[in-house]
């Protein structure tokens, strides 16, 4: 892991390997999505509304995922003190921010028909809603931090707090009733059929890959713009030595 602390070896490897994702990531949800909505029949009970799942479920772990990519992030920088960590959890949030808003809104969405309404507070709802809050705040929370140039390790806490979150919204409708339907996918288990479940996981994966991508992109942008800082403070260093 601490191979890649040096930031100059970290952007030659994520030079290549960020085209790479967000490429074949484009590819595989545009096919995956292609595929479900166009081969994928109606459901027996909810029709065509049940197509949403094809972006519903993947934003859903997505959104999830990235608060994950945070609260280990956060952890790597708490006790190993990466360079890298910090930046990683900054990038991760707002793709992670962007993906849990689609996913209550295309839940909500789905709900209308489904259940009769766009919104009800269960558990699972509720929690994504929190999940949501949380992004926004951390990413406020880091920002501000950046831009005065304090340490990252309050945001760090921060993120490790607001993990407690995800086995909530994990196990919501599990642990109280909820109109939300239980997980139709389990370690080693599928209540979904084919004809939806393997258009869903190239949805995902494809998803995923975009995830990746797009945070490597960002962790590029917050390097450049701090290497661009450096160079402005030590110009105007310079500048002010020279008067």
């Amino acid at each position: 892991m601490h191979g890649f602390a040096n930031p100059a070896r970290f952007l030659r490897l994520a030079k290549w390997l960020t085209p790479l994702l967000l490429v074949v990531g484009i590819v595989l949800t545009v096919g995956s999505l292609l595929w479900g909505y166009t081969g994928a029949p109606p459901d027996r009970l909810m029709g065509d509304s049940v197509k949403i799942l094809f972006i519903h479920v993947p934003a859903a772990w997505l959104g999830m995922g990235g608060w994950t990519a945070i609260a280990i992030a956060s952890l790597v920088e708490l006790v190993w003190r990466h360079p890298l960590a910090a930046i990683a959890a900054r990038a991760a949030a707002v793709p992670g921010a962007v993906f849990a808003f689609v996913c209550l809104a295309t839940g909500s969405i789905w709900g209308r028909p489904t259940w009769g309404t766009w919104w009800v507070w269960d558990g699972r709802l509720t929690s994504m809603l929190v999940l949501l809050f949380l992004y926004l705040g951390y990413i406020a929370l880091s920002s501000a931090l950046a831009r005065e140039g304090s340490s990252s390790r309050i945001a760090a806490i921060f993120g490790l707090v607001g993990a407690v979150n995800i086995p909530i919204i994990n196990r919501s409708v599990v642990w109280w009733n909820s109109l939300h339907q239980p997980p139709s996918l389990t370690m080693g288990n599928s209540a979904i059929d084919p004809v939806y479940l393997y258009p869903l996981l190239g949805a995902t994966l494809g998803l995923s890959l975009l995830f990746g991508g797009i945070v490597l992109m960002r962790m590029r942008t917050i390097l450049a713009d701090m290497q661009a800082e450096a160079r402005l403070r030590r110009k105007a260093m310079q500048a002010a030595e020279g008067l």
